[in-house]
């Protein structure tokens, strides 16, 4: 696997559809009415797909599909992992916010990661569809897509549960935890 052309090898094909298959299969309610061989079918066909969904697993975010979009056809994966993915924590927001930092800067930033996994960061709509499936982020929070006003003016927003509700909440984009992540989206 070379991130450079973005394609897995046969091997690690075949272990992640095992582990997508099986989690799809655990997780029935999330994606009622639709079927392991024709997801699968779409991934065979879209090898840089598949390797964003590689991205998306090996940083713990366990994806799994979550709607199917009967317009484009596409199927929709969401990061499921209980917790935002621990592999994309610790991260503050965007590359103007970590290159704003003086002091003790994080590694990366949460959109750079997305854009280089070839995912999307989820919106705060996609957030609340997310919280229907089941309980995520109990312990942590997600950064989230943020509004252009609000990022103009040094802000960034993130969502968790809590008390059995989703609460959206705003910190300056710079800011980072080692209980904040992000979740992706990936339409394929």
């Amino acid at each position: 696997m070379t991130k450079n052309n973005k394609e897995l090898s046969l091997e690690r094909s075949e272990e992640l559809f095992g582990i997508l298959k099986a989690r799809f299969e655990k997780n029935m309610p999330r994606h009622k009415e639709l079927e392991w061989a024709k997801v699968q079918e779409r991934l065979e066909a879209n090898a840089e797909k598949l390797w964003s969904l590689n991205e998306m697993e090996i940083t713990d975010g366990e994806p799994d599909v979550v709607d199917y979009d009967k317009k484009s056809g596409e199927y929709i994966f969401y990061d499921c992992s209980a917790e935002s993915p621990k592999g994309r924590r610790s991260v503050c927001y965007d590359l103007e916010a970590l290159e704003s930092r003086k002091k003790h800067k994080p590694e990366n930033n949460a959109i750079d990661m997305a854009t280089d996994m070839g995912i999307e960061i989820l919106t705060e709509e996609q957030y609340r569809e997310l919280q229907k499936l089941g309980n995520f982020d109990l312990k942590t929070s997600s950064w989230v897509q943020t509004p252009a006003d609000i990022r103009k003016l040094g802000g960034a927003l993130f969502c968790d549960c809590r008390y059995d509700t989703v609460f959206v909440y705003h910190n300056g984009a710079d800011s980072y935890y080692a209980a904040r992540g992000f979740r992706g989206a990936l339409r394929i």
